[in-house]
């Protein structure tokens, strides 16, 4: 019998797994007030507009003097009065004629009459009297009222994640206070009876958990509260009582191990055992095939491979966007740049890859190189790597000079 292409059984690429999973859930309601100095990296829940005109005014953009642009083409030789100065916060009271002058500064109102700002360095003074050395036109270095922002002109849109120059307007448009979507509650969980935690003895066939610290890195966001759940040994039962726990206490439950179908792997098990139905099962990438998403009710639980960098992959290209979604956000695509190839690779057609890779500088300009050991366990290949090499599925094989998409990592950004 044919699978159906929206089938949790069928493996998909990870874009496919994401419209999937997206279908079957929404984003979760709430808001709460914040001072826009707490509000970075939360999101908005409401649309926000500008209580004000920004500038409020017409204001000067440079130093020099105001004066009329047509006095200034009618003559050329003329010389202005100056008959005041305006500094910002300091406005002059009255209006400036045609053969006046108006000494102003950077951001300072400019008076009734003057059209355009001549800069100091293209004017020349003799006591009160000022003359313009080169040709000025209107609205030269001149600011226009609400030309940054008109009074219920859109700040920021609902859903929209607060960075720092949002901040910058919102304070310029007059808020202090802005409405946020609650934040997500998400438990994070190691399973294995090999695993523990960092700084304990290890005995033999024992390993330190990387994963949870790990993943718990990556996901640590203003719009998330993270709770360690701590290391599950590999039993059904075991892994099924943590599950339910978390489940009653959190929005979102992320595990990792125990993702594969081998006799220790137990999660998909586990989430058939509180209730919770397979809504992904496999991912055509590599690494990261063995990852399963559960769905009971509005939650979700997701089944990271135990390899690390399997696990930093699948958390990087379907559990970030997904989180996002759910605490009221935008998916935004990760950006993409096609840079040609340094290296050659062979692989086989079906599955994605997504390889530790830097940037450098070859004969031809940038290109990609691979970084690092391969391997889905070899965390060591992920540092000192600019981001991952995305090799498509139907990609028979790597080439120098190939043009491929590079994803670059955030801390490597401006």
């Amino acid at each position: 019998m044919a699978v159906d292409a929206s089938s949790p059984a069928r493996m998909v690429s990870v874009d496919v797994a994401l419209k999937m999973l997206l279908r079957r859930i929404s984003p979760f309601t709430g808001f709460e007030m914040t001072l826009i100095d707490d509000s970075l990296g939360r999101v908005a829940s409401t649309d926000i507009c500008s209580k004000i005109d920004l500038p409020q005014t017409r204001n000067a953009a440079v130093d020099g003097y105001g004066v009329s642009s047509k006095a200034v083409s009618h003559d050329p030789s003329k010389t202005f009065k100056i008959v005041g100065v305006a500094r910002a916060g300091h406005p002059f009271e009255g209006s400036i004629g045609d053969g006046e002058a108006i000494e102003i500064y950077t951001g300072a109102i400019m008076p009734n009459g003057p059209d355009c700002v001549a800069m100091h360095e293209d004017c020349k003074r003799n006591g009160q009297f000022v003359s313009i050395q080169k040709p000025i036109k209107a609205g030269i270095n001149l600011r226009l009222a609400g030309e940054n922002l008109s009074k219920g002109e859109e700040v920021i849109t609902r859903g929209q994640r607060i960075n720092a120059p949002l901040i910058g307007q919102l304070a310029a448009s007059g808020h202090r206070e802005i409405a946020v979507q609650k934040i997500l509650k998400v438990a994070l969980i190691s399973t294995g009876d090999e695993i523990v935690e960092a700084g304990s003895s290890l005995k033999t066939g024992q390993i330190y958990d990387s994963n949870r610290p790990m993943v718990r890195a990556l996901l640590s966001e203003p719009m998330l509260s993270l709770h360690d759940c701590g290391i599950v040994p590999d039993k059904l039962e075991a892994l099924t009582s943590k599950y339910e726990e978390a489940l009653v206490a959190h929005d979102v439950v992320i595990s990792s191990g125990g993702a594969s179908d081998g006799v220790e792997d137990h999660t998909q098990a586990a989430m058939q055992a509180v209730g919770a139905d397979c809504a992904l099962w496999r991912l055509a990438m590599k690494p990261g095939r063995p990852m399963a998403v559960g769905q009971r009710g509005e939650k979700l639980i997701f089944c990271l491979p135990g390899n690390p960098v399997a696990a930093f992959v699948c958390t990087k290209l379907l559990i970030m966007p997904l989180l996002t979604y759910l605490a009221g956000g935008v998916i935004t695509s990760p950006l993409k740049f096609f840079v040609p190839a340094g290296f050659s690779h062979k692989k086989a057609t079906g599955r994605a890859e997504y390889l530790r890779a830097t940037i450098t500088s070859g004969m031809h300009g940038q290109e990609i190189k691979l970084h690092g050991r391969k391997g889905a366990g070899v965390i060591s290949s992920l540092i000192g790597s600019d981001g991952l090499v995305e090799i498509p599925s139907d990609n028979a094989g790597v080439e120098p000079g190939m043009p491929l998409a590079f994803l670059p990592f955030a801390d490597r950004a401006l």
